[in-house]
């Protein structure tokens, strides 16, 4: 019976596992893109104040 009982709770001490580096791969890769997408508008604003800049000298 406790052989039965011990292979049971490994079985849930697996499945814990499998479940907390889901929910944890799953923050990082919303934390990565949250980044991402960040970081791509402060370029495409840096990169419009240069465009201007250029724009303003040739003319």
């Amino acid at each position: 019976m406790r052989l039965i009982k011990a292979k049971k709770v490994i079985k849930d001490n697996k499945g814990q596992g499998i479940m907390e580096y889901l929910i944890l791969s799953s923050l990082i890769g919303i934390f990565a893109l949250m980044t991402v997408k960040e970081f791509g508008q402060v370029i495409n604003k840096r990169i419009s104040n240069m465009k201007e800049k250029v724009v303003k000298e040739i003319k």
